[in-house]
């Protein structure tokens, strides 16, 4: 109604509030710290390093801080498609999907609360079985046969 204040809202994933520690601080140290990782990673950083210049980075970084925050505080300010980048790296396997993954895991589990570790962990995992899917689909391959990756299979 006019003249009266939007009442707060708290955000629902999958049917649960979001833990309120949740903020844009907390994503930008998951981002930096978790790219961090796959930089000096063996198997990931050359993928990853190739992929993109020394000097895109920041931006890069800026980009996937934008992407988590529009997907876990809904603040709608990631705007791109982030599966056709990945359809072009060449033999991106499923070690790599596994790797980032665990590194992944590694990450939040060490910057944030278990409560927001676990919210990340959850979209982490689907967006990693999404593009598992979705490459596999690219690649002609048959995608019934590609079961999700679960958090016990990463420990």
């Amino acid at each position: 109604m006019k003249g009266r204040p939007a009442p707060n809202r708290s955000i629902v994933i999958d049917g649960k509030p979001l833990p309120d520690v949740l903020d844009e601080p907390m994503i930008h140290a998951v981002v930096h710290g978790f790219y961090d990782q796959i930089r000096r990673d063996p198997l990931l950083g050359p993928v990853f390093n190739g992929a993109i210049a020394p000097d895109a980075w920041p931006v890069h970084l800026a980009r996937m801080c934008d992407f988590w925050s529009s997907t876990l505080l809904r603040t709608d300010r990631y705007h791109g498609k982030p599966l056709p980048p990945h359809l072009a790296l060449p033999d991106l396997g499923e070690e790599h999907f596994r790797r980032w993954l665990s590194l992944f895991q590694e990450t939040v589990e060490r910057l944030c609360p278990a409560d927001v570790a676990a919210v990340f962990m959850d979209r982490g995992l689907r967006i990693a079985h999404s593009f598992r899917l979705a490459r596999a689909f690219h690649h002609g391959e048959d995608s019934t046969q590609i079961a999700p990756i679960t958090r016990q299979d990463l420990d």
